[in-house]
């Protein structure tokens, strides 16, 4: 012992270190993703700053020129209005997925206001009659207008389509200018899924649809048919499938007919949709077409649906279009599946 404790005070020798404190090996937590919140327009469960921005709506040309329109395919609601001469247009809105480009756009009619008020953002459109634009400039919404000078760098013309037919919108740009405008507010109710949507169908009665006709005027019908291979209604016009510039079918999760009374009480050509009233409607959803109530108590207000229980309809996550068929000169007419063939019996 007397040696080890001598060797250790030798003039000399090196002196032995500390040990190094040992760092900490803790994991810096990984921050929890936000909830999911509900796409006001679309239903599905999205990151809530993916709809974080105000939602475009644009008067979309339907005219045999106009067509194939641009971007419409992602549109996440679209209502069809019949205009003047029989034949119909479109008020398309765009808020969970934005197109660069959208259009043809064209000019506004006089429901257009009491359609997307409750909606609000942005509104695009190629002008009109100065009493029409004066009701929507009068609207809560922002009114890019196709040739006033704050639209020069989001409106041009496009080739490939006969003008009129021919004005698109940069809607990514026109969105990106007015980001400090306000999300919309959700429009309808929707289930959690489309099998939920389309079993509440079913529990009142609806009935299983393979397509759904529709007639605005005598020179204007399209028809929606049910295809289970993608879950979605297809839609056709002038007997043929509807499809948009890109090659996408246009296609809807749900058909939402309204019958709507027209008048004709700003111009004695152009008919307007009275929308703050209430009437019949037929929801096709899932391959089912469920009777309803549609009511709209004022302009701001959401269009309110109603099963023929009384309670609120939901729709399936994704697409709607809102089909304004006129009482007069209109029809929905829900037609079923055929029936299965009998097996044959080769027995004997």
């Amino acid at each position: 012992m007397l040696a080890v404790t001598l060797s250790a005070c030798v003039p000399g020798a090196a002196p032995v270190a500390d040990p190094e404190p040992v760092a900490s090996s803790t994991p810096t937590p990984t921050p929890e993703p936000p909830p999911l919140v509900v796409s006001p327009l679309r239903g599905t469960l999205v990151d809530p700053a993916s709809v974080a921005h105000p939602a475009l709506s644009a008067k979309i040309d339907d005219h045999e020129d106009a067509r194939p329109q641009i971007g419409l395919e992602r549109a996440d609601i679209v209502f069809e209005e019949l205009v003047e001469g029989g034949l119909t247009r479109y008020v398309a809105v765009w808020h969970s997925d934005i197109p660069e480009l959208i259009g043809p756009v064209r000019s506004v009619r006089p429901m257009d206001p009491d359609i997307l008020t409750p909606i609000g953002g942005i509104v695009a459109y190629s002008g009109g009659q100065q009493q029409f634009v004066d009701m929507m400039e009068a609207t809560p919404l922002y009114n890019a207008v196709h040739g006033n000078a704050d639209t020069e760098e989001t409106f041009y013309r496009i080739d490939g389509y006969d003008s009129p037919h021919d004005v698109v919108v940069n809607a990514q740009q026109l969105v990106a200018e007015h980001s400090d405008l306000a999300a919309p507010a959700q429009q309808f109710a929707y289930a959690p899924d489309a099998a939920a949507a389309t079993a509440a169908a079913v529990a009142v009665g609806g009935q299983q649809t393979a397509s759904l006709e529709l007639v605005f005027s005598s020179s204007s019908a399209r028809s929606w048919s049910w295809d289970a291979a993608s879950g979605t209604f297809l839609r056709s016009q002038d007997g043929l499938p509807d499809v948009a510039e890109s090659g996408a079918a246009i296609s809807a999760a749900n058909v939402v007919s309204l019958r709507v009374d027209e008048v004709y009480d700003y111009d004695a050509e152009v008919p307007r949709a009275v929308m703050v009233a209430s009437g019949e409607a037929w929801v096709s959803i899932g391959g089912v077409t469920q009777h309803a109530t549609w009511s709209k108590a004022s302009m701001a207000a959401s269009i309110l649906l109603v099963d023929d229980t009384g309670a609120q309809v939901q729709l399936a996550p994704g697409t709607t279009w809102v089909e304004l068929v006129p009482l007069e000169t209109g029809s929905v007419a829900v037609v079923p599946p055929a029936p299965a063939e009998a097996p044959v019996d080769d027995a004997g």
